[in-house]
């Protein structure tokens, strides 16, 4: 049984999987009642059809009141253990005293070489549904508990009780079945083989669930690390960053390293706010985010903000590329062909990017439970203030000199000097715009 409380299991994605696990053995176990019912009513004769409706009825009730609990304020751990024992209870109580054949007054001990044992498997089939190995065990020791009941109750009530042991040594086939055949034949060797065999497919059918709980516990783990991805650094991420943080269980160390820090901002927002309305610039916004994060994952690039109308990206972190400022550029320059070519929620858009290359301190932060992955260091504000400059120089790409040196100078085109509060030396400024 879980120990979780009733909150914890609501969110807990493996304790949701058996509950519907549970939810569908149900369907399928009322679809059986019903067929079996209808089966028996047919062929068994109008004397005993509405014994059989009625059984059929009970059992279809207590399906539907189990599925009813399952996920509700009431539901516990343990009732799927109450509902399959009373399951097999009544299923015993039947057996040990409903009549075999009324119409025939045969000796009530005949039942147990009619089809009966098999039912017992079908309560077996339900409880494997639950993913729950304990749950299986538990169907084997109850199902074998209540074939022995009854077949104890039953034989307790014979006068003379007929067992294997009475059976010569090498019988002649007169012999073997005037025993066999003989109406007060028990045959308790047989009931202990039958309950031994059901016990033992419950154990094996605990053993395979047991590993297959631990291959949908792997699955849903796997599933939770990729939601953690998604909600750190949205839907598109390289798949380096995704199974680097999917090792780590969503949690990346702080690293200091080189890295070329991408910021784009849209130019013209505060005009653009003044003629749209609300929805339509979280409309068109939502669409452009959307876009510019596939192009700067296809580059290995990570979002690691969103800041108003800006997206701060970082290139080498939080996983390493050699070639973080060429991808950047390449990044960037797809990014000013995307807002080009193509419109937003119907509106066109400019943007202005500004590249710098230099050491960055990263990792997740936060509090509350919330983190996110930042970036520090002189080459985020210097990004951000080449973005801005680009309305000084008429350009809408511009980058440091850190930058310049490694894409390669036939690439770029050098517009000048700047300097940069906290910086002691003025920085070289370069345009890559293709």
């Amino acid at each position: 049984m879980s120990d979780q409380t009733p909150a914890e299991q609501s969110k807990d994605p493996f304790y949701l999987a058996e509950q519907a696990g549970l939810k569908l053995a149900i369907k399928g176990r009322l679809v059986t009642v019903v067929i079996l019912m209808a089966l028996m009513a047919l062929t068994r004769g109008p004397d005993r059809a509405v014994d059989y409706i009625l059984a059929g009825i009970l059992f279809s009730l207590l399906g539907v009141a189990h599925y009813l609990l399952i996920g509700s304020r009431f539901d516990r751990s343990w009732i799927k253990y109450v509902f399959i024992s009373i399951d097999i209870a009544l299923l015993s109580v039947a057996v040990a005293v409903l009549p075999a054949a009324p119409e025939t007054e045969i000796p009530q001990i005949m039942i147990f070489r009619f089809s009966v044992f098999p039912f017992y498997f079908i309560l077996l089939g339900v409880a494997a549904f639950s993913f729950s190995p304990g749950l299986l065990l538990w169907t084997g020791m109850a199902g074998v508990a209540g074939w022995m009941s009854a077949f104890a109750w039953v034989r307790a009530g014979m006068d003379r009780a007929y067992e294997w042991t009475e059976m010569p040594v090498d019988p002649t086939p007169t012999q073997f079945l005037e025993l066999f055949l003989n109406p007060g034949f028990a045959g308790t060797g047989s009931r202990l083989q039958e309950a031994a065999v059901f016990l033992v497919v419950a154990i094996l059918l605990a053993i395979v669930m047991r590993r297959a709980r631990q291959t949908v516990r792997r699955q849903l783990a796997a599933e939770r690390q990729t939601s953690l991805v998604s909600g750190l650094f949205g839907r598109f991420v390289p798949a380096e960053v995704a199974s680097s943080m999917i090792e780590d269980d969503g949690v990346l160390d702080p690293v200091e390293r080189e890295a070329t820090v991408l910021f784009t901002d849209v130019a013209g927002f505060t005009s653009l706010t003044e003629t749209k309305g609300p929805r339509a610039i979280v409309d068109t916004f939502n669409a452009f985010f959307d876009a510019a994060s596939e192009v700067i994952g296809q580059h290995n690039g990570v979002v690691t903000q969103f800041l108003g109308d800006a997206i701060l990206a970082t290139f080498n972190v939080p996983v390493a590329d050699d070639r973080h400022a060429e991808r950047a550029l390449a990044a960037a320059r797809d990014l000013m062909a995307l807002v080009e070519n193509q419109t937003f929620a119907g509106e066109k858009l400019d943007i202005r990017i500004g590249l710098s290359s230099g050491p960055v301190i990263a990792g997740n932060v936060g509090g509350g439970g919330r983190q996110s992955y930042t970036v520090y260091g002189d080459p985020v504000n210097l990004a951000a203030r080449l973005e801005s400059l680009n309305k000084e120089y008429g350009t809408s790409l511009l980058m440091s000199q850190s930058t310049a040196d490694q894409v390669g100078q036939e690439a770029v085109q050098r517009i000048g000097e700047i300097d940069v509060r906290g910086l002691s030396e003025p920085v070289g400024v370069y345009t890559g715009a293709p």
